[in-house]
């Protein structure tokens, strides 16, 4: 098994009773949930192997690239 790296995570009561929640409907403790969250989102992001061993790369930044749409001026 990979070695786990522990850390600190502050969230706004509400969102932890949703986060809550949602873990026992999916029968998870809440730390399975948020790593099963944080999976889904790197492999959507392409960031981590999909399942099967494809891997699909980085994204590019799209339209954000260049701080046009962070109000910056682009050259």
């Amino acid at each position: 098994m990979a070695d786990k790296k522990n850390f600190i995570l502050r969230l706004d009561s509400d969102v932890y009773k949703l986060l809550e929640k949602w873990a026992a409907d999916e029968f998870r403790s809440v730390n399975g949930q948020l790593e099963w969250i944080i999976h889904q989102q790197l492999r959507a992001a392409g960031r981590m192997e999909k399942k099967g061993g494809k891997v699909e790369g980085e994204r590019g930044r799209g339209k954000g690239e260049g701080g046009k749409e962070r109000g910056e001026a682009g050259l």
